[in-house]
């Protein structure tokens, strides 16, 4: 690992720009830290050298930080020698990271996490600072960050990142609609239902936003027919009894669709199709076109059962 002069320059930087990663210490914490966080956000690596997580994440951390192309900064604290600054901040197990933003602390992990995670980490303090740095719109810059976030997992992050957007920015089309699929996803259906009212006509007439808010409402709408979804054995049974009872096929698909198995939901439509492909007004094919439509036109899901329905009506 680089040895890094305390409060100076870090050897490898040869462009002659200010350290990304610095040593800093209780005497040199206001200017490495405090002042440098008016300017990006800094990162605080409080470690120890009889700590092995703390070993395992300060590389990480770094690369971390340098990929990042000058968006934030890292200052590492050994807590064996600035003991008063630990206990200043609280710090109570090692390792900790806290990022400091406008002089003040704004967030905190504990612990050795992995790779995506601190990635995710830094790259949400960027973004909660507005892309500082990185000489784009802070608006846009944090919207673009919030919605990767989204699309790789990180409901609860994006949702952060998005509620910060809307704290600067109220009624942000962009920003509602990211936080009403973060609820969706964190099945936070009431919240979801309440973002959505506050969409006004501008938003929803967008065309980067309208496929997103049309998926929103078809799976709203699912979401309430599931509702009033039967049990599954009941249903099983009535069409062990009879296989023409397409009502009950229908109804077994919205009960799989309430308890989260989508691909039993598209089977159960597939088999009325197969049967009777005219059956209640083209019923069982509209309501696998919802599904289609509620996951997305390149989710596999879909990919995988719009081939089936395909083969079906064309066999």
């Amino acid at each position: 690992m680089d040895q890094m002069i305390p409060g100076g320059a870090d050897p490898s930087a040869a462009d002659g720009t200010s350290a990304l990663v610095t040593e800093t210490t209780m005497q040199t914490f206001g200017k490495d830290v405090v002042e440098a966080s008016m300017s990006r956000p800094v990162l605080v690596d409080f470690w120890a050298d009889w700590c092995g997580p703390c070993k395992q994440l300060m590389p990480a951390l770094e690369a971390a930080v340098k990929a990042a192309n000058g968006a934030i900064g890292l200052a590492k604290v050994n807590a064996d020698q600035n003991q008063e600054l630990c206990g200043q901040l609280r710090i109570q197990s090692l390792p900790t990271v806290m990022a400091f933003w406008q002089g003040q602390p704004v967030d905190a992990f504990q612990g050795a996490v992995p790779p995506s995670q601190l990635k995710a980490f830094v790259d949400k303090q960027v973004a909660l600072a507005g892309g500082a740095g990185t000489g784009s719109d802070p608006v846009t810059a944090a919207l673009e960050q919030a919605d990767e976030l989204l699309a790789s997992g990180e409901h609860m992050q994006a949702a952060q990142i998005y509620q910060q957007i809307l704290g600067h920015a109220p009624g942000h089309g962009g920003a509602l609609v990211g936080m009403a699929e973060a609820a969706l996803k964190l099945d936070e259906v009431d919240q979801t239902r309440e973002i959505m009212a506050m969409l006004d006509d501008e938003a929803r007439e967008d065309p980067k936003l309208k496929e997103r808010i049309s998926r929103l409402e078809i799976n709203m709408d699912l979401l309430k027919q599931a509702e009033s979804a039967g049990d599954i054995a009941p249903l099983l049974a009535a069409i062990e009894a009879d296989p023409l009872d397409y009502q009950a096929r229908y109804d077994l698909s919205l009960a799989h669709q309430a308890s989260g198995d989508m691909d039993a939901a598209a089977e159960s439509l597939l088999a009325i199709i197969m049967r009777d492909r005219e059956w209640n007004e083209d019923a069982a094919r509209q309501q696998l076109l919802k599904l289609f439509e509620a996951a997305g036109h390149t989710d596999p899901f879909t990919l995988k059962y719009r081939r089936r329905l395909s083969s079906v009506l064309f066999s």
